[in-house]
This record gives C-alpha cells, sequence and structure tokens, in this order.
C-alpha cells in the first residue's frame, strides 16, 4: 500500500488541477494499492475569520492588475483538466480554517474525497464563500453527510487547534506553497505536476520497497 498526503488549500487553484492529474495517475494503478489523506495548509494564514473582498484581497496581492493577468495560465489548465474557472464571479477571499475541520470530520467518515471535490467546486466553479458555515454545511449535505450534525462540528471548535498546528508543522517541513505530495514519507511532489511524474515516483516507492 502506498499513502499520499496531500497539503494544499482548497482556494488553491493549483491544488484543484493537481487534484485531478493525481487521480489520471491513480487510475492507471491497481485499486486499493494507494491510500489518499489531505493535510492542511493555509494560503493566507492572517486571513480574518470572516474573509475579505476578493477584489481588496486581489489589489492587495497583485496590485492594479488585481490577478486578471496572472490568472490566464490557470484558467487554460483547469480546462484541460474539465475544470471551468468561474474566477470573475467570485466576490470573497474566505478564511480555510473551517473548510479543512470539515475535511477532517469528512475524513472520519470516510468521505474527505467526495468532500474536497465538492469544496473545489463550490468555490471555483460555483464562486461560493467556503468560508460561510451555511455554504459548508450545503457542501457537506451534498457530499452525503449529515448536515445537522456537520453543522454542530463547524459551530465547535473541534479540531481547530489541530489543524492549525498542523498547518505550522507543514511550513517547518518546508512546505511553503501547494499543493504538495508527500508519498508515503519518503517522496515530496511539488506542485500540480502530470500524470506520467506521479507514475514515476510510485514505482521509484516500489523499487524503494523491494529492495528494503
Amino acid at each position: 500500500m502506498i499513502r499520499i498526503d496531500i497539503v494544499s488549500d482548497v482556494i488553491c487553484p493549483w491544488c484543484f488541477i493537481g487534484k485531478r492529474r493525481l487521480e489520471r495517475a491513480l487510475a492507471a494503478e491497481s485499486p486499493g494499492e494507494i491510500e489518499v489523506g489531505w493535510r492542511p495548509f493555509q494560503l493566507n494564514p492572517d486571513m480574518p475569520a470572516e474573509g475579505m473582498s476578493r477584489r481588496d484581497y486581489l489589489k492587495a496581492k497583485f496590485g492594479d492588475d488585481a490577478g486578471g493577468e496572472r490568472y490566464k495560465h490557470v484558467i487554460a489548465a483547469g480546462l484541460e483538466e474539465g475544470i471551468p474557472f468561474a474566477f470573475d464571479r467570485m466576490t470573497r477571499t474566505p478564511n480555510t480554517i473551517l473548510a479543512h475541520r470539515l475535511i477532517r470530520y469528512a475524513t472520519r467518515m470516510g468521505m474527505a474525497e467526495t468532500l474536497v471535490e465538492r469544496l473545489f467546486e463550490a468555490y471555483f466553479v460555483e464562486a461560493r464563500d467556503v468560508g460561510n458555515v451555511d455554504v459548508l454545511v450545503d457542501v457537506a449535505t451534498a457530499s452525503g453527510l449529515d448536515p445537522l450534525a456537520a453543522r454542530a462540528y463547524l459551530l465547535s471548535d473541534e479540531d481547530d487547534a489541530l489543524i492549525r498546528e498542523e498547518d505550522v508543522f507543514a511550513r517547518r517541513m518546508g512546505i511553503h506553497g501547494v499543493p504538495c505530495f508527500v508519498i508515503d514519507r519518503k517522496f515530496m511532489v511539488s506542485g500540480a505536476q502530470p500524470p506520467e511524474i506521479f507514475a514515476q515516483v510510485f514505482k521509484r516507492v516500489r523499487e524503494s520497497a523491494a529492495a528494503q
């Protein structure tokens, strides 16, 4: 069994693209041979809890361009993976702590993969605010989770400290950009790499295991 820990943030477009590319790599592997887990990373750890206007965020980050030209390559890469990014309709840039906590909750229920996909779609395709509790409960419900239980969890502080600690730990490991794929705790693949790169790493993992 090969273990892949994906360090990512739900508002990172390359993380969505990287997820789709990894899925193409996994489609060529034998079912049940690779296990995937999700680890938190905040692109904006100092983001206010309520998030902020996307216009203000982009202006502060990119200046007068407001990110327009910078997203052309992302949009093109997204279309290649079947992702119709809706950057033009986004109005908020959220704090992602609640979304990361919900992923952890879904992991315990064995439904993380479905939830992560829906979170990416909600933010990047539907232009919804995934820092909002009501939106997150809708996403949880669409993913097959119990809405009342999901809401109660989100309104508590369960796993909050743990998620923040894991975010800090990732940075201490030298991870300063996402996506980052940690494979069998030995190999690290940074960025939204093509399926061929993952296939090469899987081969190296198996060769390393055989040598031991």
